[in-house]
């Protein structure tokens, strides 16, 4: 009997010390933010099955867009598919709703969203959370910069009409004023709307130099679509929000000229051959392109694919103080990630620490033009 015992305790502590690895993900594969959360899950099924000698199960779930079916997603996947790791949402007001339970049950979570209040101010919840696209205060800057060398005086706002938009006023609008740049006006808009012409027509009214339109994914079409239409000759600007392909078949004609800032990733053919960034973009574009065809990838599966780098660099320091499956682990994957450094990813280098979750320097964004319907990178 106690032979028995000791086999079965044995077999139990082998089981657990070989356990897989489970990684919950939460992305809009429909709804409106489907132009992005689509090439991210199709990223997913390309990342590594196996981390430091461990099997990597991937839970996908479709969030649909829908904020309260993000938080239900979060919580299946930690409460009944018991999960290591969360990576999701695709937008910012999905992923900001997801922190609080990623918090309570001390897993860790990587953001795929914008914004830079998934990871800031620091705090006991946000320190469990972690993102891979760039801080919308980062990619501002870089627009706030080209307009002053480009001449432009004065600019209108317009942009959805959630967090994301406001995030981006609340940037901009700090960066405009320390340029001098004069902000001639203040839009928003929903991201199912049909329709921006009243919005538009106050925007025009007000005769800006330029357009800086605070929308991502295809949503972000209608107003540029709208000012085009209407006859508008100024300058329009986008934000990271829209390095997809369907952005640019949606907007059609309508986009050429428009300028926007970008991971690297888009660009990777172009960089430069001494860009730190062109090795590790440059494969994750052939390995994408291998299976969805030439000329598919976009910024957005970046994030997806970076989430999965961080992970694999993680994982084998995580592996040394816990079993996957164990509280132990998830701390332990949770300090691994916070240090994260000189991880060389598709759209910059990491190098996390205790106040900075995100970890991205100049080397993380480049500026790009829409030309001939193609990403252009400007010099």
């Amino acid at each position: 009997m106690q032979k028995t015992k000791m086999v079965l305790a044995f077999w139990a502590l082998s089981t657990a010390a070989l356990a897989d690895i489970n990684v919950g993900v939460t992305l809009s594969a429909t709804g409106p933010a489907a132009s992005l959360g689509i090439p991210e899950k199709n990223t997913i099924d390309l990342l590594p099955k196996t981390m430091a000698g461990r099997k990597v199960n991937y839970i996908v779930l479709d969030d649909a867009s829908d904020t309260t079916t993000a938080v239900k997603n979060t919580r299946k996947l930690i409460s009944e598919h018991k999960v290591d790791l969360i990576i999701g949402s695709t937008t910012t007001p999905n992923s900001l709703a997801m922190i609080d339970i990623a918090a309570e049950n001390e897993t860790p979570m990587i953001a795929l969203a914008a914004s830079a209040r998934i990871v800031e101010p620091m705090d006991d919840k946000r320190k469990w959370v972690f993102k891979t696209a760039q801080n919308d205060a980062h990619m501002a800057t870089a627009i706030v910069e080209h307009m002053t060398s480009n001449n432009v005086k004065t600019v209108a706002y317009i942009g959805f009409s959630d967090a994301y938009g406001e995030g981006w006023w609340n940037e901009f609008s700090k960066l405009a004023e320390v340029r001098k740049i004069r902000l001639v006006g203040n839009e928003r808009f929903n991201r199912t709307d049909t329709t921006v012409t009243g919005q538009v027509l106050k925007v025009l009214a007000a005769k800006p130099d330029a357009v800086l339109i605070g929308g991502a994914g295809t949503p972000a079409a209608l107003p540029q679509k709208s000012l085009k239409e209407k006859g508008y000759k100024g300058v329009v600007y986008q934000t990271h929000g829209v390095a997809n392909n369907d952005f640019l078949r949606v907007c059609g004609k309508d986009c050429e000229g428009t300028v926007l800032p970008t991971g690297p990733v888009l660009v990777a053919g172009q960089l430069p051959a001494d860009n730190p960034v062109k090795k590790t973009a440059s494969e994750y574009v052939a390995k994408y392109e291998a299976t969805h065809g030439k000329g598919s990838v976009n910024a957005f599966g970046g994030y997806a694919w970076d989430a999965g780098l961080l992970l694999a660099s993680a994982a084998p320091e995580a592996l040394k103080k816990g079993a996957p499956g164990s509280r132990e682990f998830r701390l332990a994957l949770r300090d691994a990630l916070e240090g994260s450094r000189n991880v060389a990813a598709a759209h910059g280098v990491f190098n996390m620490s205790p106040t900075d979750h995100l970890g991205f320097d100049q080397r993380a964004r480049v500026m790009v033009s829409i030309r001939e319907g193609g990403w252009k990178l400007a010099r």
